[in-house]
């Protein structure tokens, strides 16, 4: 027989236990900070947002309420590196724990300097590195797209630069921030827009220098997708030249700074302004030596036997040319009159056949139950009659 355990105090209930766990938790984890990596993260239909923060070891359920998410201006996205603030709470009826989110930071250097290494390895295993990926940048873009802050020094150096170099192309903004938890969504929005709607040559991303931190949105792994599906060739442009981030490795081209970015997505206009002009003349050129070249040659070919023979014969030609005209000048004409004196004939005949005629010389057509009386005997006596005459009929007995 099983030992029985003896009843030395009251054994609690499930809902008595989860409370003192509840009570235990609740009390104990308030206010506190968690690091981690965001994923799962939905949206509700009500506003509020769940997502799991996790890390190699273990995974924590967490809610932002609608009210919150509208304070912070919340666009989480999967793979974040983030820092999360807020309070344990347990849901009995569930026997779950989870984390009630208040504050949400971009994490600290540390943890962001190993996540940029293993995702830089991670990616480069995929292959997303490799030069055979690479667009090539259209020479002469039409339309530029920018990604970028509107508020930002990359993005006025960027304008200014385009305008000296290529003031021909048109650029279009897509504002993003560049910078904090927003920023890595609202730039991945800004890559697809373009590149689903294809209404631009070429795509710059950028901002200007910073922390490793302040540059961390161009390291998350959904912009560095976002850059590698983009249909438009993209360049990358993020920080000083020291600066390296993800989306460097895998844009089709990497540049230093801002201002090399608009330098290496145009052409200058006074090289290609110069180009045009050397052109011209080597064409002008070529074109007035082709012309003295074919005079010459046309004036030699003049004083030639050749040419003279054969101006005799064109000579020849058009004689038999003007004869042949007389000859069929006279045929048409004397076919003309033929056909015009058979057309007269048939024109004499279908006239002859027009029933009216009668009518037209004053006779009366008369009509009984639709039927043309032509003689006596198909006369009915009795039944109403219809004459005709030309101009109209009248109904009689």
């Amino acid at each position: 027989m099983s030992k029985q355990i003896p009843f030395l105090f009251d054994i609690p209930t499930v809902t008595e236990l989860t409370g003192k766990i509840k009570n235990l938790l609740e009390q104990n984890f308030v206010d506190i900070l968690v690091e981690g990596e965001a994923s799962n993260v939905k949206q509700s239909a009500n506003g509020h947002i769940y997502f799991t923060l996790k890390d190699s070891g273990a995974q924590l359920p967490c809610v932002i309420w609608r009210n919150t998410a509208q304070r912070l201006g919340l666009n989480l996205m999967d793979g974040q590196q983030i820092v999360v603030g807020g309070d344990i709470q347990v849901y009995a009826p569930h026997g779950r724990y989870q984390m009630i989110v208040g504050l949400v930071q971009q994490a600290g250097i540390g943890k962001l300097q190993q996540a940029f290494e293993a995702l830089k390895a991670k990616l480069k295993a995929e292959g997303l590195f490799d030069d055979i990926h690479k667009k090539p940048i259209p020479k002469y873009p039409k339309k530029i797209g920018v990604v970028t802050s509107k508020t930002t020094a990359a993005f006025q150096d960027i304008r200014s630069t385009l305008e000296k170099r290529w003031p021909v192309a048109e650029v279009q903004l897509y504002h993003a921030s560049v910078q904090g938890v927003n920023a890595a969504p609202e730039i991945v929005h800004g890559i697809n827009y373009f590149s689903a709607h294809q209404n631009v040559d070429v795509v710059i991303i950028s901002r200007g220098g910073g922390s490793l931190e302040d540059l961390w949105a161009f390291n998350e792994e959904v912009v560095a997708r976002a850059v590698f599906d983009c249909s438009v060739p993209i360049i990358s442009a993020v920080g000083h030249e020291v600066d390296f981030s993800i989306s460097d490795f895998i844009a089709d081209l990497r540049a230093a700074t801002p201002t090399q970015a608009a330098v290496y997505a145009t052409p200058d206009i006074n090289e290609v302004r110069m180009l045009v002009e050397d052109l011209h003349r080597k064409v002008e050129l070529n074109t007035t030596g082709a012309i003295q070249y074919y005079k010459d040659r046309v004036g030699s070919l003049s004083k030639s036997y050749a040419l003279l023979a054969v101006q005799q014969k064109m000579k020849l030609a058009s004689n038999d040319v003007v004869r042949l005209t007389t000859q069929l000048r006279q045929t048409v004409d004397r076919l003309f009159i033929s056909r015009k004196h058979t057309l007269a004939t048939f024109t004499q005949a279908v006239e002859n056949q027009n029933p009216n005629i009668p009518l037209e010389k004053g006779f009366v057509r008369v009509w009984q139950d639709d039927h043309w009386i032509r003689s006596k005997k198909d006369y009915t006596p009795g039944t109403e009659v219809e004459a005709e005459w030309l101009d109209g009929k009248i109904q009689f007995k």
